[in-house]
């Protein structure tokens, strides 16, 4: 069972989000937020699997509520809600930790798939947003901390070659057809590379990519 905390002020979206999870057999709401300091508070008290959380409230916003979420002892995986498509929403919320990024007007069917692939640690990006997402990363200066720079000297041959392939936004399918290897086989090198430098999901490690210079 996944256990989803909704913080969002709009009572009606709370409402209409809870009910679509609710529809869901594997799935259950434990609490709502109204805000950016509630959802934290909720986060802190019920430990979600994962939380649904507007960008754009009053007093804390989302991506501040994000990055103390990620902060926790027991920290949920936040998958950011709005209605707004601007780069530097995407950008920042990613850089916060969240893990996945959807328009509110995305289909209920989507929107659930986006909760269980998050949940499983992966990213969930909406089609609308990702070609921006990409955009913004190629657009940004290569600069990387010095130990950023010594994690990405210890990775292996293999592990920069994945590095790249998720940069272009491939999946572990497209990747495994790539390198002519399993899907299976992908999944664990992921997994592992993603571990290495730290990054919660594939977002995070084709941010990394990007400002390495590993995709040109």
């Amino acid at each position: 069972m996944i256990h989803v905390l909704i913080a969002d002020d709009s009572e009606i979206v709370r409402r209409g989000l809870s009910d679509i999870v609710e529809s869901s057999d594997d799935m259950h709401v434990v609490a709502e937020a109204w805000d950016g300091r509630s959802a934290v508070d909720a986060a802190r008290q019920f430990s979600p699997d994962v939380t649904l959380l507007d960008i754009r409230m009053p007093g804390m916003d989302g991506l501040a509520a994000t990055r103390e979420m990620r902060a926790l002892p027991r920290p949920p995986r936040v998958l950011i809600l709005t209605t707004f498509s601007a780069d530097e929403y995407v950008d920042e919320a990613v850089r916060a930790g969240a893990s996945g990024f959807l328009l509110k007007d995305t289909p209920p069917e989507e929107l659930l798939r986006a909760v269980r692939q998050v949940a499983e640690g992966k990213a969930a990006l909406d089609p609308a947003v990702t070609g921006r997402v990409l955009d913004t990363l190629a657009g940004q200066a290569s600069q990387v901390t010095e130990a950023e720079k010594q994690v990405l000297e210890s990775l292996t041959e293999r592990d920069l070659e994945v590095l790249k392939l998720i940069a272009r936004g491939l999946s572990n399918a497209d990747i495994g057809a790539a390198l002519h290897i399993s899907e299976g086989t992908v999944k664990g090198q992921v997994s592992r590379l993603l571990a290495k430098i730290g990054a919660d999901n594939r977002v995070q490690a084709a941010r990394l990519a990007y400002r390495a210079g590993l995709e040109r």
